[in-house]
């Protein structure tokens, strides 16, 4: 089956798709914005690794998240060459800073390599 979702063309494009398919309660599509090797750091406290595993967590998550998320505006992305940046937000629900490195794909597209949602110091 070929994926026919819109690709992340900046790193910055991440975000917003990840709100999108969130609101769209579309799982699957929220996992393809991650590197089949990506880490999420949630649930907090814990790391899921692998894309399927995160398919998973986003699963559950649409279960019990209020719907809609917002699009929190992003602090500037920092950049390690062409293919690799550092993105973040703050959060909207007071939960502390969100980031993610992501990486540049051979096509062209950013995927997340490594996702923290929450960061507040000490949770």
């Amino acid at each position: 089956m070929i994926d026919v979702r819109e690709g992340a063309t900046t790193p910055e494009d991440l975000t917003r798709l990840f709100v999108e398919r969130a609101n769209a309660r579309d799982a699957e599509g929220m996992a393809a914005l991650y590197a089949p090797d990506a880490v999420l750091a949630f649930p907090p406290g814990s790391a899921t690794v692998g894309r399927e595993a995160i398919r998973a967590v986003c699963e559950r998550l649409l279960l019990h998240a209020e719907l809609p998320f917002t699009l929190e505006p992003p602090l500037p992305t920092v950049r390690y060459g062409a293919d690799l940046a550092l993105t973040s937000t703050r959060s909207a629900d007071d939960t502390g800073g969100r980031v993610q490195v992501v990486r540049r794909e051979p096509d062209g597209t950013w995927l997340r390599i490594i996702d923290r949602p929450e960061s507040k110091a000490g949770r």
